[in-house]
């Protein structure tokens, strides 16, 4: 592992370390505005008996809608890099007694798996310095791909909140310190992670949402190509 990448695991496990008790009770308390986490379920287009990877999946918000699509036959696998939030899951999976649900301490940079019928991310390609390569490689583990990223939209005021948000986990962002390009690389990083999608896959969806500052994108692989790669 390099340098630069030893350093990008340390940061994400640092700041979401501190942040874990916090997200998990802000996350379960906003899971539906905006209706964004539903929308991404949507998309992933999930049937009874498939599996689907969740990548940074923190304390597992997203675990329960999840589960509902892929019903009691299918698989739920979460991954994600920092412990607490890996303990929190194994928590939420304990108290619920779901024996289909799963989560991994490991990178989403280099993924675990080899194939599955779907893979979604909430909010976590923002993190990577090369989305593009890293969403290009889930792209060739599942038929389906789902990210939501924030970016920059037309509302002003919203795009104020975005930015001092960004500003203000600077370093889990990976944001210069003299530098005011907060909204400029979350939309550089949506973009290449779109782009990812647009080159991997047959199809691709994009819906806004929240003033247009969050956007998902689901990329799918044509039914006789997804049928090839299992």
């Amino acid at each position: 592992m390099n340098e630069h990448n030893t350093s990008r695991l340390e940061r994400i496990r640092a700041d979401y370390g501190t942040w874990a008790p916090a997200y998990d009770w802000f996350a379960r308390a906003t899971a539906s505005i905006g209706g964004i986490r539903a929308a991404c379920v949507d998309q992933l287009n999930l049937e009874p008996g498939a599996t689907v990877v969740e990548f940074g999946c923190g304390p597992g918000v997203n675990f329960p809608a999840l589960r509902a699509a892929v019903g009691s036959t299918g698989r739920v696998i979460g991954i994600d890099v920092t412990k607490p939030m890996i303990d929190r899951a194994r928590s939420l999976i304990a108290r619920r007694d779901w024996d289909n649900v799963e989560v991994i301490c490991a990178d989403a940079t280099t993924p675990p798996i080899d194939s599955v019928d779907a893979v979604v991310a909430t909010f976590v390609t923002s993190l990577f310095d090369n989305p593009q390569v890293v969403v290009s490689e889930w792209c060739h583990t599942a038929e389906t791909v789902v990210v939501a990223n924030f970016v920059p939209g037309e509302n002003a005021i919203a795009n104020v909140g975005l930015w001092a948000f960004t500003r203000l986990n600077a370093r889990l962002f990976d944001l210069a310190s003299d530098t005011n390009n907060a909204l400029t690389q979350l939309a550089t990083r949506t973009a290449a992670s779109r782009h990812a999608l647009e080159t991997q896959m047959d199809s691709i969806v994009t819906t806004r949402h929240l003033f247009g500052t969050i956007v998902i994108h689901a990329g799918r692989e044509s039914t006789n190509e997804a049928h090839e790669k299992q």
